[in-house]
């Protein structure tokens, strides 16, 4: 006679990994890691392991956060880099998502728009910068066209994958159902692609602020990146520092904001 473990074995796994932890509760372990890394980077500044020259402590960092924030410049760069990233999201998402449905749902779209924009893709940004400054001078033209190249090219590989992607069968059966292209296209591509959508939406946000960086570093006069720049000129490790870490936290904020949104858009996906 045999004893089935069935349900034994996810309960011993449960009580060695401790309580469960509701949805709400952040889990504080992921916090082990950062602060470990803050601590040993002070004690490192305080010791003179890490000279100031080279990288401000951790203290010093946040006094010179408080500094720029009081005298309003870390205030002006933000709404500056924000409305860069703002404007170059909406172009370049509207591009990325329209190519990716174009060449999703026609063989001859795919064949006419698949290879343009893969080439383009592989270009790297800085490769681009002479080109565009030539094209459209130092303004905020270069920069707001840096960061729409950067949202679109994920969109739209994900939401051309996405749509290739769907089920086929429950294709076919929306067509046996006599369900019109229009039908199939919004009660079953869509909902299929969505999810593969928003992961490159996500992706595309996280770029986003890394073309607006590489951008703000290249003749800027606001901004963020002109923040860190100018702070570079007079040895400013802790400015600099500040502009990095605010760049990070934009990103984590805008990264935070998509898995919301797919959270409530994606409601009907069984975990």
């Amino acid at each position: 006679m045999s004893i089935s473990t069935t349900g034994v074995l996810p309960r011993v796994r449960k009580h060695a990994d401790g309580p469960p932890r509701k949805k709400w509760q952040p889990d504080l372990r992921r916090w082990i890691s950062p602060v470990v890394l803050i601590a040993a980077w002070q004690i490192a500044s305080a010791t003179g392991v890490l000279p100031p020259d080279k990288l401000s402590s951790p203290w010093t960092v946040v006094q010179a956060g408080v500094e720029v924030a009081r005298t309003g410049e870390l205030g002006e760069a933000f709404a500056v880099s924000l409305g860069r990233v703002g404007a170059g999201f909406a172009i370049g998402a509207v591009a990325g998502v329209l190519l990716g449905i174009v060449s999703g749902l026609s063989r001859w779209g795919e064949v006419l728009v698949d290879p343009p924009v893969q080439m383009l893709r592989t270009l790297p940004f800085l490769g681009l910068i002479p080109l565009f400054i030539l094209w459209f001078g130092i303004g905020e033209e270069t920069k707001i066209v840096l960061v729409a190249l950067g949202v679109a090219f994920p969109l739209y590989l994900n939401v051309h994958s996405g749509i290739r992607s769907a089920d086929p069968n429950l294709v076919e059966a929306s067509r046996a159902l006599g369900f019109s292209r229009a039908e199939r296209l919004w009660h079953v591509v869509v909902p299929g692609a969505l999810p593969q959508a928003l992961v490159g939406l996500r992706q595309s946000l996280g770029i986003a602020w890394l073309a607006l960086i590489v951008g703000e570093t290249v003749n800027a006069d606001a901004g963020v990146g002109y923040l860190i720049n100018n702070a570079r000129e007079f040895l400013r490790t802790d400015v600099v520092v500040v502009g990095l870490v605010l760049y990070a936290l934009l990103g984590l904020v805008t990264d935070a904001l998509v898995r919301l949104l797919e959270r409530k858009v994606l409601r009907w996906r069984t975990r």
